[in-house]
């Protein structure tokens, strides 16, 4: 009886220990899965909302995000919901479909319709090509979307968005003041400045130091290009014309201020169409010097 006894007693305490071990098994995946949630909704509160840049993957040569823009869209997120805007390599897709091409066909499937965008090249060439507001469904995951040729047909693709990095807010990329008349405390009269041009295709340049006349308390520049193909340059929205009729295009623009980037244009007639090229030019201030 005795004997009987003890082994009843040990097997309700394997039991037991096996209910404890399952217990705390329990427990720890519990608490596992707890932290796991935690650590997504972490990371899903980290992406905000807000404008990002992102990659924009296809499967398609023919269907890409253009050149200018370095394979990257816009990404908004608004109430959790994410939108990419990307500009085409052309016209010639004009609708999408997030979907497959067969449900694009059917009744009530929403199209998106095109935007027209203005992009430009890094020879400052400038096109204007469709884009498309395509709504994306998950990060780093392929998702279907349909595209619409000029000639009738839609086509399946595949799609994926990745990388999301925070955009400049706008109002954050201020330029710089730089330097004015009044802060360096120049009189009027003829100096020298040495000055950088950058953009276009880089293979333009100008003389520096270039010439400068201080008048009234205002800047004016001569730009000599190491070009005769520009016939005319725009700064401020204003239009100047060249000064020479022979030679490298020159021309004398305002300088409203030194040590910072200054936005100008110059259209140039040297390919088969003229067409404005966007620059920058920075005047240095350290490198004044009275012309001699």
């Amino acid at each position: 009886m005795k004997r009987k006894i003890v082994m009843v007693l040990c097997a309700a305490g394997v039991l037991s220990l096996a209910g404890s071990s399952l217990t705390m098994a329990g427990e720890k995946t519990e608490a596992v899965t707890e932290e796991n949630g935690g650590a997504e909704e972490k990371a899903d509160a980290a992406f905000e909302d807000g404008v990002y840049t992102a990659e924009f993957e296809t499967d398609s040569n023919m269907f890409h995000v253009n050149e200018a823009n370095d394979g990257k869209g816009t990404l908004t997120v608004e109430d959790g919901k994410m939108t990419i805007h990307v500009s085409l390599v052309s016209k010639s897709i004009v609708n999408l479909f997030v979907g497959t091409a067969e449900d694009a066909q059917k009744e009530g499937a929403e199209i998106l319709e095109p935007t027209t965008d203005e992009v430009t090249y890094s020879d400052g060439y400038k096109e204007e090509v469709f884009g498309f507001d395509i709504p994306v469904p998950a990060l780093d995951e392929e998702f279907d979307c349909a595209l619409l040729g000029k000639k009738g047909k839609w086509y399946d693709h595949k799609v994926s968005v990745s990388d999301p990095i925070p955009a400049p807010e706008a109002g954050k990329q201020e330029a710089a003041e730089g330097n004015t008349v009044e802060d360096l405390k120049l009189e009027d009269g003829n100096y020298t400045a040495e000055v950088v041009l950058e953009g276009g295709s880089g293979k333009a340049s100008v003389e520096s130091p270039a010439k400068l006349e201080i008048k009234d308390g205002k800047v004016t520049a001569e730009l000599i290009w190491s070009s005769p193909n520009y016939d005319y340059m725009i700064v401020d929205g204003e239009k100047y014309e060249m000064t020479n009729t022979e030679g490298n295009s020159t021309f004398e623009i305002p300088v409203s201020a030194f040590d910072t980037v200054l936005e100008v244009k110059a259209d140039t007639v040297a390919m088969s169409e003229p067409h404005e090229i966007d620059y920058t030019l920075q005047f240095d201030s350290e490198s004044i010097e009275k012309a001699k």
